[in-house]
């Protein structure tokens, strides 16, 4: 298998979950793990966002300086999270353990998924027409969609994070999802409930 995890998706909610992620690779119970990214960002509502109200983040920062900086960060910190630059997803397929993703590039397996691609209703990813409905935090007028989940899992195996998981268009409230769809699969993985904090001492 390819990935034990493939993020799809390089927004807020998917590089918080990449993040969190890749700050455990160094613990014993996902030392073995591979953790992939697909970084594209094109249609990500960064693009135009600008930020005076995210604690942590100079105001007046705009979205496209995170879109630029955030993959940096990841490379920096956690070079064991695989990013995959200029590569759209076309396809999610089933398998009998995990998943195949089909981009414009290549296949790939994962164990697990996590679909972190926004809320519009252009999300054109074959194999998640099933779980569309429409998005119940936004105006009916927006037309926003999000996936049938409970608690970030689609499926087992099969998460969504950000926007598309019914959350509101707010940065941190998309960062939190992210962050919290990787705790539940570092929880899995380890066996209990698990989270990982950095210290001063």
């Amino acid at each position: 298998m390819d990935f034990d995890v493939l993020i799809i998706g390089g927004g807020a909610a998917g590089m918080s979950c990449a993040l969190i992620l890749g700050s455990a690779l160094d613990k014993d119970f996902a030392k073995d793990k591979e953790v992939g990214v697909i970084m594209h960002q094109k249609t990500s509502h960064l693009q135009t966002a600008l930020f005076n109200n995210v604690l942590g983040i100079p105001a007046g920062t705009p979205g496209a300086k995170i879109l630029k900086e955030g993959p940096k960060h990841l490379a920096e910190n956690y070079p064991g999270v695989v990013q995959l630059q200029k590569e759209k997803v076309k396809e999610i397929v089933s398998q009998e353990e995990g998943f195949s993703v089909i981009t414009n590039k290549g296949t790939y397996s994962a164990k697990n998924i996590v679909v972190a691609v926004g809320y519009t209703n252009s999300l054109t990813i074959r194999g998640m027409e099933e779980y569309i409905i429409p998005h119940k935090k936004t105006k009916a007028e927006k037309d926003r969609i999000q996936l049938k989940n409970e608690d970030h899992l689609v499926k087992p195996g099969l998460y969504v994070a950000g926007t598309l998981s019914g959350c509101r268009s707010q940065f941190a409230i998309a960062c939190g999802s992210g962050a919290s769809v990787a705790t539940d699969i570092l929880t899995d993985w380890n066996g209990e409930h698990t989270k990982v904090h950095d210290k001063l001492v």
